[in-house]
């Protein structure tokens, strides 16, 4: 993939709460991921821009794509990860034809009819009709055992159990329809989480972990970066935000382009207003902190005040939202588009993104220190 000079790291001398792994930053660093199938590509450069710049996550928290993509990240060494990265989309570029003027929906074509090497195949079972009823885990149109094989070479199942970073993965309960995510924190994770997470029904089928089967996170939050605000205990926070899809839009003017606004409305997920909700929540919990320093020790110490106080917090997260761009003549079948220019031109734009925001470091310019969550456009 493209590289160019690499930004220079932030200062740390106007940093006045570092982060031990990353003396830059003032508080942790969390790389929160989108679902999108190919359109996480994006995410592999911007994770390339933190990489070169001597920035690598305490955090990653990814849904669909973004798990595997987090899986590549927490389940490998930092010096193995860009290039565990690039061996993965490098993989599931290989199959795909190249795009012509003539014959543009060829790829696209071949995607759903062979599937991607290294990631998804074809299911026989599918072949009987989809009436025909089979066990969940094999009632889908594509089998991802090539997937399973692919992080199986790509990734260190012990690091990936006990990663030097922490690890979240979003997916959702089929039989509750409750989101869940999955942390290293808490558990060991493997293959079948990640796998989990990025079972999209109906192309992908579901995957039994503790006997409960788990469809992808995105069909209930594509956008995961609420774990990351309702943690306990919070954290001064820096969080890279590689978004995917377009939260607005032009309005459609024809069947096709209706159908490709009504998928990025539905993927995009509500980011902003989660973030608006939590904006709200942080700035109570300010609040209460600010009420508790004006009550003296004596109250304090009572065990009903110190647990109403214990909802309070100072912690500041600051939100570095990283956009894919629209690409030329792309649809709603961005998704499935594994060509490799479709690869390298996502890679690009999210590793420039990257670079910028590293370049500009807006968590470093004066701010409310009130806010709670503050969100750098």
């Amino acid at each position: 993939m493209a590289k160019s000079k690499a930004p220079r790291a932030p200062s740390a001398a106007q940093c006045p709460t570092p982060d031990p792994h990353n003396p830059a930053m003032p508080g942790q660093v969390v790389l929160v991921m989108q679902g999108g199938g190919a359109l996480g590509a994006f995410q592999a450069g911007v994770y390339q821009a933190l990489h070169e710049a001597g920035v690598e996550p305490d955090w990653v928290v990814g849904t669909s794509i973004g798990a595997i993509n987090g899986a590549l990240i927490a389940g490998n060494p930092p010096a193995q990860r860009l290039a565990r990265l690039q061996q993965f989309w490098q993989c599931v570029a290989g199959g795909c034809a190249a795009v012509s003027r003539s014959w543009p929906w060829l790829p696209n074509l071949a995607t759903v009819s062979f599937g991607v090497p290294g990631f998804f195949q074809p299911n026989p079972l599918a072949w009987l009709g989809p009436h025909r009823e089979v066990e969940i885990e094999h009632a889908a149109y594509y089998s991802t055992e090539p997937l399973r094989r692919t992080l199986t070479e790509l990734t260190d199942p012990d690091c990936l159990a006990d990663p030097q970073i922490r690890l979240t993965l979003g997916a959702v309960a089929v039989r509750s329809g409750q989101m869940r995510y999955f942390d290293s924190r808490h558990e060991a994770l493997g293959l079948d989480h990640v796998l989990a997470s990025g079972a999209l029904p109906p192309a992908f089928p579901a995957v039994i972990i503790d006997g409960e089967p788990y469809w992808d996170g995105g069909i209930y939050s594509n956008t995961p970066i609420e774990v990351v605000m309702n943690d306990n205990p919070r954290r001064d926070s820096i969080i890279f935000a590689a978004e995917l899809w377009q939260q607005e839009g032009t309005p459609p003017n024809s069947i096709h382009q209706v159908i490709s606004r009504q998928k990025d409305i539905q993927y995009a997920s509500r980011g902003e207003s989660h973030t608006l909700r939590q904006q709200e929540i942080h700035h109570l919990r300010h609040i209460v902190r600010a009420l508790g320093d004006l009550l003296p020790d004596t109250l304090k110490q009572q065990d009903d005040v110190r647990e109403l106080l214990s909802w309070g917090c100072g912690t500041v997260m600051h939100i570095v939202p990283l956009r894919a761009p629209v690409l030329p003549d792309e649809d709603h079948t961005k998704d499935i588009d594994f060509t490799a220019q479709g690869i390298e031109a996502r890679w690009r734009a999210g590793y420039e993104q990257g670079q910028a925001a590293l370049t500009r470091a807006a968590w470093r310019t004066p701010f409310d220190q009130d806010a709670g969550i503050l969100v750098h456009a």
